[in-house]
């Protein structure tokens, strides 16, 4: 086995032991084209094969050759730098010290984000890959160079794209689609030891009218170093994703407050919300239609999206986070939101986009009321 010592990051942790099969594909990929564009690289396989660990390992390799790297995340279940629900494009510029460890990023500093509102693509898999398709176009926008004589001083970014373990059936047709917009230069294919789970061998997107100049890289999974060490993380994607919403929650706090699930709870219930005038916003629901009547029942005590659009019809609206409505009052016209979105983005924001993101179980529990985020003075429409 080989190690990756991560002891040049700032706060260095103990020694994160990866394949040499792997070592070897993430040189490969950030050393082995030593010309114009940089790589882009991605990284699919089944679930739990080990993509977000490779893909962490891979930025990691980048950044010694490259000051940033872009980072392209189609995992809605299990994002590496949002909450459940969003797509983003994140430019990278430091070292992941842990491999084992979530890099939680704060709104304001996420690049690109939709919020997309569930877990998984299967909901709406035309608006997924429409979502990722706009991301990837703004990449190309804003960090390759297509004439130099347009964009001097515009410095060329590699990127890394982590995708679901989702491949089979729509999940496969989804992949392939990926695939063949952003034509990578690196896909990197991990196989897991149960063959029928898969991907198919060889470059299985393409067909006559793709392009196959791509260097294809097969590795295989790994669980466990000589040592028995284990090398990847071990999910359990409902708690994960539960943590990972009660951690971004947690932003609206002082670092060193709320260190338990109860006292984040607790802190959050009592929280003071921010003021959101209702007319300044237009209330999506992703999947489904709710009446008018009904509009602010179905909002109240829930996860919303929120985003901002330069017009109230326009489809695709950049999400800058989440927020906790904690009440709704119609007679003095306000939203009552609990958010780490700092007020002077927030005051931008005017669409609300509900999914079916939910607030925690465990952070409903405060002083044995079933939900402390339900407003006894939420009044119907008029």
């Amino acid at each position: 086995m080989a190690t990756a010592n991560l002891s040049g990051a700032e706060n260095p942790s103990p020694d994160i032991y990866i394949p040499q099969q792997w070592s070897e594909a993430a040189e490969s990929i950030a050393y082995d084209s030593t010309t114009s564009p940089p790589p882009i690289a991605l990284i699919c396989g089944a679930k739990n094969c080990g993509k977000t660990t490779f893909s962490r390992y891979l930025v990691n390799i980048l950044l010694q050759r490259y000051r940033k790297v872009a980072y392209l995340d189609t995992d809605v279940g299990q994002p590496e730098f949002t909450a459940p629900g969003f797509l983003s494009l994140t430019v990278v510029d430091k070292l992941t010290p842990d491999l084992t460890i979530p890099c939680l990023k704060t709104p304001e500093s996420l690049w690109r984000s939709f919020y997309f509102g569930d877990v998984s693509s299967k909901r709406d898999p035309t608006a997924y890959l429409k979502y990722i398709f706009t991301l990837y176009d703004y990449y190309r926008k804003e960090y390759c160079i297509l004439n130099n004589n347009e964009s001097p001083g515009r410095i060329e970014l590699p990127l890394v794209v982590n995708t679901p373990g989702w491949v089979k059936g729509i999940g496969y047709d989804i992949l392939v689609d990926i695939l063949r917009y952003i034509t990578p230069t690196n896909v990197v294919k991990i196989n897991i030891s149960f063959d029928k789970k898969n991907l198919p061998a060889g470059a299985f997107w393409l067909d006559g009218n793709c392009n196959g100049d791509v260097n294809l890289i097969e590795i295989n999974s790994a669980r466990q170093d000589s040592f028995n060490r284990s090398v990847l993380i071990q999910k359990d994607a409902r708690l994960l994703r539960d943590l990972r919403i009660m951690a971004y929650f947690r932003q609206c706090f002082p670092s060193n407050q709320n260190t338990t699930i109860k006292e984040l709870a607790h802190a959050l219930a009592s929280h003071p919300p921010y003021e959101v005038p209702i007319s300044s916003i237009n209330i999506r629901h992703l999947y489904c239609q709710v009446p008018s009547s009904e509009i602010f029942y179905s909002l109240n005590a829930t996860i919303v999206g929120l985003a901002i659009s330069s017009d109230s019809s326009e489809n695709l609206p950049w999400c800058v986070g989440l927020g906790i409505v904690r009440g709704i009052d119609t007679l003095k016209n306000l939203l009552y939101v609990i958010t780490p979105v700092s007020p002077s983005i927030l005051e931008k924001v005017n669409v609300f986009l509900q999914g079916f993101i939910q607030i925690p179980s465990n952070l409903l529990q405060v002083q044995g009321c079933i939900s402390p985020y339900m407003s006894a003075n939420v009044l119907p429409t008029s």
